[in-house]
């Protein structure tokens, strides 16, 4: 028996040295890829991973103004998560560990480097800009220099399939800034971008695999860089779309879990009830409450636990990473309710703390006013504390939007969002507001092209010169419509003109249809003078209650103002300017910007049907 035990011994030595031997630094990676000195936060979480790695004994080389703070070995023996205090002392330059696995030793640097700007210069998007949300893998494919040999799943691109990959990238959207540049856009909200190595392609990016790594279907980490720089040049700002709720299954996490509360439910699949009432509703069960937060929002994207500090800290870290690293202007997370509140909340305050001016938009979908302003940072109806979140979504004019506008054949409603500003007083900051018809999760705003564009000029009107910070989804501009009866995927279409053999072209409006241009021309007329105009980005807004299905309200700033007339009835309406001699002077004059004319004031006026003013003194 004794000899047994020996040879057995033996037996398991010899594969131990072999272990060893085979030991190389390539095995093992570190998150983040590199750092910058000067940083508001002095202490750096590196996530060291690859086999046996948390047995290793970890050396640093010593640096003036950096040490090893801890190391913390997780669940998971292929993690080891080393602490660094980085402090004002430090110097841009190269840091050196080893580590000791077994017998063997393989060493790893690390650069820090030199920020190249101040922090207050990171201007984040506000109510002076128009975001144009473009889903790159269906507007527009370009030559790119990434290589997409090293992922585990390359679905060939098939534009005839809704539902897969069809081709669209980073190289695509930056041919096309100028594009964009010229329709009046101020910044463009991308769908993520970030590496979606998943059964099917993935083609809209929510399924992370990778949390530092550009998609290589899309383009590399240098394209990207490229892409922002290219659009800053232009005055276009960028937003980025990140997911922190979750992440794809095919992540490492999912298939070597960290530790045992790295994910939320992880021991059986758990779906979330996709219902947020539960996080405001004063009665709400824990159970449901717990399934709203907690639970899977699909089987392919495992819930992190932003409760691990540890995995918090790595989420935190990776979103300042590629603010510094590409000089993003904003951040649009999504799901952002289904995320931990108060962990979310700490990851504000860490990003804002690093750059005071950059600005944050979370995804609430929650189609009432109070649900939405619960969210919001300085909340006057939350009673959990601050949420800290900028910027909030407006769903209610996205879900009321088509109805108040379209109507029925006596016309529009729009009392709908006249009524709906009313509830404006529960938000703390109703200019950091994000009002959008459509995006890439709802029915496009035209279920099918309109008969006439009157109710849709209407729409984009308000959209344009209400409060808040308005966003566009791309195809807007050509009246891209559809639904998701069918599947998401058609409701995010191929943007005509940006994929090789299109006959149509959108950015050079070719092929398009009359009142495709009609469509293209006004809301580029529009979103031009809006470019640059304080009265509508800082103003104050007062309206009248509509009368005889006419809205009237007023945009101010100084001595400055814009008040816009809407005549939402198939009819011709008079109306009595008594009412509104406040901002309006009978006798007074103001131009038209839409049609050029000059307007006097007198007792009455009459609107012709579907009219539209945008007046200015």
């Amino acid at each position: 028996m004794k000899k047994f035990i020996f040879s057995m011994l033996l037996v398991l030595a010899s594969f131990a040295s072999a272990a060893a031997a085979t030991v190389k630094a390539s095995d093992y990676t570190l998150d983040p890829p590199y750092w910058w000195t000067g940083m508001a936060c002095d202490t750096l979480q590196i996530m060291a991973y690859g086999p046996g790695i948390a047995d290793a004994q970890l050396t640093m080389k010593p640096y003036d103004g950096v040490n090893v703070i801890e190391t913390v070995a997780l669940d998971s023996k292929d993690y080891l998560l080393v602490y660094l205090d980085i402090n004002d002392n430090a110097r841009p330059g190269q840091l050196e560990f080893k580590f000791k696995v077994g017998k063997k030793s393989f060493d790893k640097k690390f650069d820090l480097k030199a920020r190249d700007r101040r922090p207050e210069d990171y201007a984040g998007f506000d109510a002076s800009d128009v975001l144009y949300l473009i889903m790159p893998d269906r507007f527009a494919k370009g030559e790119s220099k990434a290589d997409i040999n090293d992922l585990e799943y390359v679905v060939p691109n098939n534009r005839e399939n809704p539902n897969t990959r069809h081709g669209g990238n980073i190289a695509g959207m930056r041919d096309h800034l100028d594009y964009i540049d010229s329709l009046g856009i101020t910044a463009v909200w991308v769908n993520p971008v970030l590496e979606n190595d998943m059964p099917g392609g993935s083609y809209h990016g929510y399924s992370t695999t990778d949390y530092y790594r550009i998609d290589p279907r899309f383009g590399t980490n240098e394209e990207w860089n490229e892409f922002v720089a290219d659009a800053h040049s232009r005055g276009i700002k960028v937003v980025m779309d990140m997911i922190f709720n979750h992440s794809g299954s095919n992540h490492i996490w999912n298939k070597n879990r960290p530790s045992s509360d790295w994910l939320n439910f992880p021991d059986e699949y758990v779906q979330t009830n996709y219902n947020l009432t539960t996080l405001y509703d004063p009665y709400a069960s824990d159970f449901d409450r717990t399934r709203t937060v907690d639970g899977w929002f699909v089987r392919s994207m495992p819930d992190l636990n932003q409760r691990n500090p540890h995995l918090m800290k790595y989420l935190i870290q990776n979103s300042i990473w590629w603010i510094e690293s590409s000089k993003i202007n904003g951040i649009r997370m999504d799901t952002y309710p289904y995320a931990d509140e108060r962990a979310m909340a700490g990851w504000i305050d860490a990003v804002l703390r690093e750059y005071p001016n950059f600005n944050i938009v979370g995804e609430c979908w929650v189609e009432n006013e109070g649900g939405e302003a619960y969210w919001q940072r300085g909340s006057k109806v939350n009673p959990n504390g601050d949420p800290k979140l900028p910027t909030v979504m407006d769903f209610v004019i996205a879900t009321k939007g088509r109805d108040a506008f379209k109507g029925n054949e006596k016309g529009a409603n729009l009392n709908a969002m006249y009524n709906h500003l009313t509830l404006d007083y529960l938000y703390p900051d109703p200019s950091k507001i994000l009002t959008f018809l459509d995006n890439h999760d709802t029915d496009r705003f035209l279920l099918e092209e309109p008969e006439n564009l009157d109710w849709w000029k209407q729409a984009l009107t308000f959209l344009l010169t209400t409060r808040g910070i308005p966003q566009l989804y791309y195809g807007t501009e050509i009246l891209m419509n559809g639904t998701k009866k069918h599947s998401d995927g058609n409701i995010r279409r191929d943007m005509p003109g940006g994929f090789e053999g299109d006959t149509i072209n959108a950015f050079t409006l070719e092929g398009l249809t009359d009142k495709q241009v009609e469509a293209h021309t006004f809301l580029s007329k529009i979103l031009n003078w809006r470019k640059g105009n304080e009265v509508i980005a800082k103003g104050t807004l007062k309206h009248f209650i509509p009368q005889e299905g006419v809205y009237v309200y007023e945009r101010r700033l100084g001595d400055k103002q814009v008040v816009v007339m809407m005549n939402g009835a198939n009819e011709p309406r008079t109306i009595s300017m008594a009412n509104t001699a406040e901002i309006l002077p009978v006798g007074s004059t103001r131009h038209d910007f839409l049609s050029g004319n000059t307007i006097t004031i007198s007792d009455t006026l009459t609107l012709p049907s579907r009219a539209i003013y945008i007046l200015e003194n």
